[in-house]
């Protein structure tokens, strides 16, 4: 070669090197695979490698003739840098939470954090205060007949009142139904009628005396009979206008002390018609609240007649009820209603103040009653309650005689003067 002209003559002999055409590729080539695989150890050395460590795997990795796995061979070619393929690494990706299925019997719940509320811990809230208050109600209940001490009462009259155990049963309970709270929408009116000398007067003064010891004070009981405060000579009108005092003086001295007063009202028969228009109109709930709170208390003998022939028709079903089961409790329980429904009927036509009244009626005394009469009159006046002196006393008296049974016409009524003769 002159000039630097390449001669198209063919070398002398010898071995064939290729020509400059040739050479050039392939330094290319290996250049640019010399490159790839340092590129490629550089993404998997760890953070702490240099780069000739990562230079030296290079070379020993690409120049050594070991076969690679699938994972170690390029998909593709680029040519981005190292940062740019770091940043195009593949995140890993959230692994998704799987379905929850329910199966068909099964019962349905929300998530625990949709199921709790704060509506709900309201309305948790105010169901406990509800049901707080109605405990604290139940308890006022029984503090405020507890303060009447309606248990003992109920003793007191069944230890003293003979052959009434239905009537002192019924007046207990309406006074315990009544008193359970102190307020009220119109007074409680209890009307006790019967034939004289069967213990209506005696059961007026056990009540008086019970609400005096309980209440505490005296004023808050009033005891009105007619014949004593409204005699004949004196005008009806009059007589009115001093028991709308008298209870209204009552009540309103109870009001002030919180508590339930007590008016009986005895010879109830003997009030002349302008009272029982006055009582009929305190008993109204048109009038002021502190009049719905009293308990009223009629002893009369209206209707005596008609509890006499009541009890002398049916004297072999109207015996007393036994706490340990009578057979004959249910005919008696119907007796009583029926003589309680004739009476209403035949007390209402004489003035409409019993339609508003708790009648209860007063049975006849038969004579193991009256021997209990005298025996317990006897031991009061001092004299040794004898039986067969009790027995020979009573024997002194008419009785009715029915069924083989024997009711005292004026059942108790006489016992006091008996006894005093003695």
């Amino acid at each position: 070669m002159d000039g630097g002209q390449v001669s198209l003559e063919p070398a002398a002999a010898g071995p064939s090197i290729p020509g400059p055409s040739v050479i050039a590729p392939l330094r290319a080539v290996v250049r640019l695979r010399r490159r790839v695989c340092l590129l490629r150890k550089r993404r998997l050395l760890p953070p702490g490698a240099g780069p000739a460590s990562g230079a030296g795997a290079a070379r020993a990795g690409c120049s050594s003739g070991a076969p690679r796995a699938d994972w170690d061979r390029p998909q593709f070619f680029t040519f981005d840098g190292p940062a740019e393929l770091r940043s195009r690494t593949p995140r890993k990706r959230r692994r998704r939470s799987r379905v929850v299925l329910y199966p068909e019997p099964s019962r349905k719940c929300r998530p625990h954090a949709e199921r709790r509320s704060r509506a709900q811990r309201c309305l948790v809230l105010l169901v406990a205060v509800v049901g707080f208050q109605v405990l604290n109600a139940i308890e006022n209940l029984d503090d405020n007949a507890q303060r009447y001490d309606l248990d003992g009462l109920e003793k007191a009259l069944q230890r003293a009142v003979f052959g009434q155990p239905a009537a002192v049963g019924r007046i207990v309970a309406l006074l315990r139904d009544y008193l359970a709270t102190h307020v009220h929408s119109r007074p409680l009116l209890l009307a006790l009628h019967g034939p004289s000398g069967v213990g209506k007067s005696h059961v007026g003064r056990l009540l008086a005396r019970h609400f005096r010891a309980v209440l505490e004070d005296g004023a808050l009981v009033l005891q009105y009979h007619a014949r004593h405060h409204c005699p004949e000579p004196r005008a009806a009108q009059a007589c009115r206008e001093q028991l709308a005092g008298l209870v209204a003086d009552v009540v309103a001295r109870a009001e002030v002390e919180e508590k339930t007063p007590l008016v009986v009202l005895d010879e109830a028969e003997l009030m002349p018609r302008e009272l029982l228009d006055e009582l009929r109109s305190l008993l109204q709930p048109q009038r002021a609240h502190h009049f719905h709170n009293a308990v009223y208390v009629l002893l009369s003998s209206a209707g005596g007649a008609d509890i006499t022939r009541f009890v002398l028709r049916n004297a072999s079903s109207t015996r007393p009820r036994r706490p340990d089961g009578d057979p004959d409790g249910a005919a008696t329980l119907r007796a009583e209603e029926e003589l309680r429904a004739a009476l209403r009927a035949l007390l209402v036509r004489e003035h409409p103040l019993w339609q508003a009244a708790a009648i209860v009626p007063f049975l006849l005394l038969d004579k193991q009653d009256v021997v209990s009469c005298f025996r317990e009159e006897m031991a009061a006046e001092g004299f040794f309650p004898e039986q067969a002196r009790a027995e020979l006393l009573a024997a002194q008296l008419s009785y009715y005689r029915v069924a083989g049974r024997e009711f005292a016409v004026t059942g108790c009524k006489q016992v006091v003067a008996k006894v005093n003769l003695l």
